[in-house]
């Protein structure tokens, strides 16, 4: 299966029309969240998508709730915030929102770790983790060396052992790839990033 995924669009115009033009050669496409600005646009930032032809499946950022994004998404359009899905035999799960809370006032949507937890332990087995904010340690560096991801998404895979992490948010870590054991780890960011399962 060829799999185009992408995370934190942020309302780029013309990356969102290579996203949807590389679109017409995949099965399966993904977001990893932040296709809007601030809670602003998101009708718009969908109807920069909606070329894409392939499946697609969204997780929220902390851009958007998840609420407004199954609101604007088009139809047909999966979005998973602490639930999983199988699609033609894999088996995914998505988890939305920042983890933990940055500190960019009341318009992010956020999660604290216990939080986070709670919703990654509704999942015993994934083959493809979906989340917006990378795991702690890896593909989460600013750009100043702090590793902000999350303890509960790095839990969540040393459990689960996907066989691939697909996260965004940490804008300094975009294309940065890693291991936690068994598992592929890429901060994708607004670019067509390929995988093949």
């Amino acid at each position: 299966m060829k799999i185009l995924a992408f995370s934190d669009l942020h309302m780029a115009r013309a990356r969102a029309a290579d996203i949807v033009a590389a679109s017409a050669e995949a099965d399966l496409v993904i977001g990893a969240g932040d296709y809007c600005n601030m809670r602003e646009g998101l009708d718009e930032a969908m109807a920069m998508l909606s070329g894409i032809e392939a499946s697609l499946v969204l997780v929220p950022g902390n851009a958007e709730s998840a609420f407004e994004l199954r609101e604007a998404a088009p139809e047909g359009v999966i979005t998973l915030h602490g639930q999983g899905m199988t699609f033609d035999g894999l088996r995914l799960f998505g988890l939305g929102s920042a983890v933990p809370p940055p500190p960019f006032g009341d318009w992010s949507c956020n999660l604290s770790e216990t939080e986070a937890a709670e919703r990654l332990s509704r999942c015993d087995r994934c083959d493809i983790l979906i989340s917006h904010s990378p795991p702690k340690g890896t593909a989460d560096r600013t750009s100043q060396g702090q590793s902000v991801g999350s303890k509960a998404v790095r839990d969540a895979v040393e459990r689960l052992r996907p066989r691939l992490v697909l996260c965004g948010h940490i804008h300094d870590s975009w294309g940065a790839r890693g291991r936690i054991g068994t598992s592929d780890v890429a901060n994708l960011g607004p670019t067509v990033n390929w995988f093949e399962i």
